[in-house]
């Protein structure tokens, strides 16, 4: 990767520390549009911030000249144009993510090479629920008689029957489990949406991972909800350290398992495990030797929102998986005070943490961001306006040796907004912040 290459990607985290979504719009081709020399002399990025929010953070930022552009950032010798993000809950899955913009549309043209990704695809009666099963201190789950017959007259036992392995955590009979298979395809066409979702909401949320992964291997779950289902050919690594590779869909029933650990009973943010990495399916690009899945959560939003809209959810129930699915890669970052304080007004946070728990635990992945974030959020208990500066007056007068005036408010000033920005956290560092700032005046 190329220095204007980091450093791109250096400011995108700088925002993402901050609270805000920013990334470098499609890295693949862009790096096609390298120059002679092979440095990159103009690159794009995508951010949620605005234009004020942004020269907070790079006060050189200079307005964009075209009204698509927010604005551009020029540092040795390479101009960054920062575009604004797709932030509507309305538009369409595959708009979400920039993949093109004007400039790397007109670079590409220069050199007759328009791939055909710069088009976007469109890819588009009530009795005892207990009478046709054998008694369960058999130690299995089994239909009585012959199980294609019992089948025959109700096709929603295939849901039953998972769902009673699930939360009783047995076995299905070898012959009860292979009529399921078999006549996979004749639930899926008779039983109604409706008598699946009464199933669905009888499993335990600590019981849900099993009821899916029977959904899985009896190829119901590929008619159900297919967007899930293939998910078990989409991979990626599990572990940075280990550098060992799973598909998606392991992943995603480990953290549906981990979830209820520290959230037991939550029906709900269990489901939300279910879909929170639903878009990397569409988000999946192998690059530079490895699997990407730019935005996942954003665009996971979107296709959960689709797809529980499909399933008939109610409209409450929706919004509040989707919030889930599109914050749940927040805490992933190592936030500053300003970042946590988002986070925290978001009013799902506990589940999102608790979400964020769940990934690391099935990964078995560092905590050193996530104990961080923990850490801010008991400091953003206070206050921003009760937080004291670690330096008072006198001791800036003493240390800088200036009198008193209005220049010490503004140095005071200057110090309190860096510890809130977490760039200070010692009385070390505020001194050196401190006598930096005067030589600076």
């Amino acid at each position: 990767m190329s220095q204007p290459f980091k450093d791109a990607v250096g400011f995108c985290k700088t925002i993402m520390r901050n609270g805000y979504d920013a990334y470098v719009i499609n890295a693949r081709l862009q790096a096609l549009t390298l120059d002679e020399t092979g440095s990159e002399r103009e690159l794009d990025i995508c951010t949620e911030a605005g234009l004020s929010e942004l020269r907070k953070y790079f006060p050189a930022m200079e307005e964009g000249r075209d009204k698509e552009v927010l604005g551009t950032l020029s540092e040795g010798g390479v101009t960054y144009y920062f575009y604004p993000a797709d932030v509507d809950d309305a538009s369409y899955t595959e708009e979400a993510v920039s993949t093109m913009t004007p400039r790397l549309l007109r670079r590409l043209e220069q050199r007759g090479d328009i791939p055909l990704s710069a088009v976007c695809p469109f890819i588009p009666k009530a009795k005892d629920m207990y009478a046709d099963f054998a008694d369960f201190s058999e130690g299995v789950i089994r239909f009585k008689g012959v199980p294609d017959q019992a089948l025959k007259k109700d096709y929603s036992l295939a849901y039953r029957a998972l769902r009673f392995a699930a939360n009783f955590d047995k076995e299905i009979e070898a012959n009860t489990w292979i009529a399921i298979v078999r006549n996979a395809r004749r639930v899926l066409d008779y039983v109604p949406m409706s008598d699946f979702l009464d199933e669905w909401r009888k499993v335990e949320a600590e019981s849900m991972h099993r009821f899916f992964r029977l959904l899985f291997d009896s190829f119901l779950l590929h008619g159900l909800i297919p967007e899930i289902a293939a998910l078990s050919r989409v991979k990626q690594i599990k572990n940075p350290e280990s550098n060992a590779e799973e598909t998606v869909i392991e992943h995603t029933f480990a953290v549906m398992k981990a979830y209820p650990e520290e959230l037991p009973y939550d029906w709900f943010g269990t489901v939300a495990c279910l879909f929170h990495d639903v878009g990397k399916l569409y988000t999946a690009e192998h690059y530079d030797g490895r699997w990407n899945f730019l935005q996942h959560h954003r665009v996971g939003a979107k296709v959960t929102r689709k797809i529980l809209k499909r399933l008939r959810f109610e409209e409450q129930d929706i919004e509040l998986i989707c919030d889930l699915v599109k914050n749940h890669m927040r805490p992933h970052f190592m936030l500053t005070d300003k970042g946590i304080r988002r986070l925290r007004s978001l009013d799902e946070y506990p589940r999102i943490m608790e979400m964020v728990r769940a990934d690391i635990k099935a990964r078995n992945g560092s905590w050193r961001e996530f104990n961080h974030n923990l850490k801010m959020a008991e400091r953003a208990d206070i206050p921003e306006d009760e937080i004291e500066p670690l330096l008072d007056g006198n001791r800036i007068m003493n240390l800088t040796g200036l009198k008193p005036g209005p220049m010490i408010g503004v140095i005071r000033d200057a110090l309190l907004t860096a510890q809130i920005a977490n760039d200070i956290s010692s009385v070390e560092q505020a001194e050196a912040f401190v006598l930096q700032y005067r030589d600076a005046m």
